[in-house]
């Protein structure tokens, strides 16, 4: 388990996809996602603590998504707009002034990032926001194309290893790698 991180006003939580569709139950499961839940609600407690704003990027796919099988994609269909599938993890501690980045919001073009095509990068300068802390789903997926586009935005970036978890389960250490090399901090 990850020890909890001490936060200032300079940084921010970034909760990365945490669905129900990639909760077990859901229609892309990552195994060990639920349980990611009571160490993020630890997480967002202390961001809130210390005044570092909390925010929530979401898969937020169209019905009939570019990444989806069916329309010659690379997943089944999962997080479409105003599903259950779609929603965050009940158990989550996200209040009103969380933020809310939807991503792979268009038709014909997907996003792993919770920095494309979000303004995000920008949103989180204006407010004097110099390190990004990431933890959620998936480690080797949409935690991976987060944490290394926040380093290319210019923030400092912590991976909380022990708060995410991989599609595939053999990725895990070569996520850690590739972020490092990528000037990552990786927290486990």
């Amino acid at each position: 388990m990850t020890t909890q991180l001490d936060y200032r006003k300079q940084d921010a939580l970034l909760v990365v996809d945490m669905q129900n569709d990639f909760c077990e139950g859901g229609a892309l499961p990552v195994a060990g996602g639920k349980a990611l839940v009571p160490g993020i609600n630890t997480e967002i407690a202390a961001a809130r603590a210390a005044g570092a704003p909390v925010v929530a990027s979401r898969d937020w796919h169209p019905v009939d998504h570019a990444s989806f099988e069916h329309r010659g994609g690379t997943w089944p269909v999962h997080c479409v707009q105003d599903t259950p599938g779609a929603a965050f993890h009940p158990d989550l501690d996200f209040t009103d002034d969380t933020i809310r980045v939807s991503k792979a919001t268009a038709f014909d073009a997907d996003a792993y990032s919770a920095f494309d095509g979000t303004g995000l990068g920008g949103y989180l300068r204006d407010r004097g926001i110099r390190r990004v802390v990431v933890c959620g789903l998936a480690m080797d997926v949409c935690v991976l194309a987060t944490a290394k586009e926040a380093r290319q935005e210019g923030f400092e970036v912590v991976l909380l290893a022990g708060l995410t978890a991989p599609v595939d389960p053999e990725a895990r250490g070569r996520c850690i790698r590739e972020l490092e090399a990528e000037g990552i901090e990786v927290r486990q």
